[in-house]
């Protein structure tokens, strides 16, 4: 079992990550997709009116502040769009594809964060009326039926609070947690550089093995986004995931490259 995170940053070639999900179900590899939505998000609400708002926690951790209208974006640019579409080009390749979000069946579980601390100016703040959470509970069970059935889950960084709300969540520490809950040997994060950078953006220091034991202290080294894959990676270790690779979605076969030892492995 392999679960595969698709970043949502620009400059993943996605017909490249389809091509080799479905070389990889021809193989016999089961598998479960979920995907992130961030470049897609921000253009929608650009187009609409309602730009994103991307905030800093204490801890360092940018996130998107999403309020109401916020997660109305992020639903359709989420579900209507690079869902939709992700599951249309592996259908095209064969792939029995099928499209989910984590609301879908109480697939993703977990508590909204209706309020958020942030670091704003060099103080911080809180901010109130938000729709944002941390996958605590999967339903790992509807999982495996639509994979003993033949379907490639696809799943859209969305969960649902345990009063109904549905909020937006970390894709990566998502997948760490369906990874965890299906008992996967690997957790493949497809971002849009080669993997963790010792210097971000030069490529040539890339950290190719990272002892699970120090995965935390790679934290130290992650810009942006980067930290939330570092500590997805140690939630999926801590779960019980063999290896978590970090892999370039720029080039073709990412995930046979993956596989192979290219990019970041931590186990």
């Amino acid at each position: 079992m392999i679960v595969i995170k698709i970043g949502g940053s620009s400059g993943i070639n996605l017909s490249y990550v389809c091509a080799d999900v479905a070389a990889l179900t021809k193989e016999g590899k089961q598998l479960v997709v979920m995907h992130g939505t961030g470049k897609e998000a921000d253009a929608l609400g650009e187009k609409l009116g309602r730009p994103a708002r991307h905030v800093t926690s204490p801890q360092g951790f940018t996130s998107r502040y999403t309020d109401r209208d916020t997660l109305e974006v992020f639903v359709m640019a989420a579900c209507g769009k690079v869902n939709t579409f992700l599951v249309e080009g592996l259908q095209k390749l064969g792939v029995n594809a099928i499209g989910l979000s984590g609301v879908d069946g109480r697939l993703l579980e977990g508590t909204r964060k209706d309020a958020i601390r942030i670091v704003e100016n060099g103080k911080q703040r809180i901010l109130r009326d938000d729709y944002t959470g941390k996958v605590e509970k999967v339903n790992a069970d509807l999982l495996r039926v639509l994979l003993e059935r033949g379907y490639i889950p696809v799943v859209a960084p969305l969960a649902i609070s345990y009063q109904g709300d549905a909020i937006n969540v970390d894709g990566d520490r998502a997948a760490a947690m369906i990874a965890g809950a299906l008992g996967a040997e690997q957790l493949i994060i497809v971002s849009n550089v080669p993997g963790l950078l010792r210097a971000y953006p030069d490529e040539s220091t890339l950290i190719a093995h990272i002892d699970k034991n120090r995965v935390e202290q790679s934290i130290d080294f992650a810009e942006g986004r980067m930290k939330k894959k570092v500590l997805g990676a140690s939630e999926a270790l801590g779960l019980g995931v063999k290896q978590v690779i970090f892999t370039d979605g720029r080039v073709e076969l990412p995930i046979h490259r993956a596989i192979e030892g290219k990019g970041t492995v931590i186990e």
